[in-house]
């Protein structure tokens, strides 16, 4: 099966599956021999009627798909797919625009999650999952997150749902809480590797509650989902810019030989951080009531920068128990000339070497993971408005 990027209605490019060549070995298959599972990071009507997922399951063995504001806001701006819906609901007399998304999603998301049911069957509920969103305004509202977080959980009404809450000081008591309640939690927005601690903490502790409630935790699946490329964009820039004072040709060399370092030695000490966590008594004490662990999740992967591999991020953080959600395009790039080979189990020392060159270099990690979480929120935020303006805009047409 191979993708590629068309021309649409209007010039607008359209995201196409194809049948592809027979008998080639496939790449995202092979990712599977090493542990990891590959999810897509797109979701859109025409892509669940038209029986692309389907094909993606079936032949590149995708096991999950996340979707976000912006992955909806492009959908429904761009394409021409969701026309009869918005013209439904407006007939139908609504007119919140926040309304009629959350109506559009919620039917979208159902029907992948029907879609990824025999996976889901098949995985034993490791995989098959797809993710839903709460609004990104509510970021730091803990007690709003739960209440949407259940409501969004009701409303889709399957098994194999995710909700998708941002890894927020607000947001990790609701990451808490959900689990609690037995519902399933992707925990987005993740750049700090002390973050992802505090995230795998509040999964376990809300598996604990359940347990000494008599609760079962067998049927509970959490990742976290960490991000990878904004993390070399944000410490590219910086780079840059030191590299521009540099007092010293040796200086501006050493400065140069950091770039494109950061994301992945992070990614790594995120990973060194789950199999600690996995391998402590505490969780040797769930595991044995059937709790699964929550996976690392490798997101923005869809390299930036043009001057590094388009495959990057997914040949570089290949490992046991992990998932890596790709943008279509990624998903195309790795199958035709990706890299499958496990290189995530390396020493974690190396990447503590590259973080300490960083530090020397005077690059605040804290301060630029705290910064990219802000701005993750703020441009989710902005997206989400810009959806509801795209509805606003394709109803009044309508």
């Amino acid at each position: 099966m191979t993708g590629s990027r068309d021309e649409g209605m209007n010039g607008v490019p359209v995201v196409c599956f194809r049948a592809g060549e027979g008998g080639s070995v496939n790449r995202l298959r092979q990712l599977e021999q090493f542990g990891q599972s590959v999810w897509l990071d797109y979701v859109r009507r025409e892509l669940l009627t038209g029986g692309g997922l389907k094909a993606l399951i079936a032949d590149d063995g995708v096991k999950g798909v996340t979707s976000n504001p912006a992955i909806f806001e492009k959908a429904i701006a761009e394409g021409a797919e969701y026309r009869d819906a918005l013209e439904m609901a407006t007939r139908s007399g609504e007119t919140d625009p926040e309304r009629i998304y959350e109506r559009l999603a919620i039917e979208d998301i159902a029907m992948a999650a029907d879609q990824m049911a025999g996976v889901h069957a098949a995985t034993g509920g490791r995989d098959g999952f797809v993710s839903l969103e709460v609004s990104p305004r509510l970021a730091h509202d803990t007690e709003a997150t739960v209440t949407e977080g259940r409501r969004l959980w009701r409303a889709v009404d399957r098994p194999n749902l995710m909700i998708k809450v941002p890894a927020t000081p607000a947001g990790l008591p609701a990451v808490e809480r959900l689990i609690a309640e037995g519902i399933n939690v992707n925990v987005t927005l993740l750049f700090a590797v002390g973050v992802y601690r505090e995230v795998a903490h509040a999964y376990r502790r809300g598996l604990e509650q359940r347990v000494r409630a008599g609760q079962p935790v067998d049927h509970i699946s959490s990742v976290a989902s960490f991000f990878v490329s904004r993390i070399d964009t944000e410490v590219d820039a910086i780079l840059e810019r030191r590299m521009g004072e540099a007092a010293s040709t040796d200086e501006r060399c050493l400065l140069e030989a950091l770039r494109g370092k950061a994301a992945i030695a992070n990614a790594r000490l995120a990973y060194a951080a789950y199999l600690e966590l996995t391998a402590s008594e505490h969780w040797r004490v769930l595991e044995a009531s059937g709790a699964r662990t929550q996976r690392v999740l490798w997101a923005s992967t869809g390299t930036k920068n043009r001057a590094y591999p388009d495959t990057l991020y997914v040949d570089e953080l290949i490992g046991p128990d992990t998932v890596n959600t790709m943008p279509p395009a990624t998903l195309e790039a790795f199958r035709h000339h990706g890299m499958p080979q496990e290189r995530l189990m390396g020493n974690p020392e190396e990447a503590r070497e590259v973080m300490a060159r960083l530090a020397a270099a005077g690059i605040d990690m804290e301060a630029v993971t705290a910064r990219l979480l802000e701005d993750g929120v703020r441009l989710f935020d902005e997206a989400y408005g810009r959806l509801l303006g795209a509805i606003q805009r394709a109803r009044r047409a309508a």
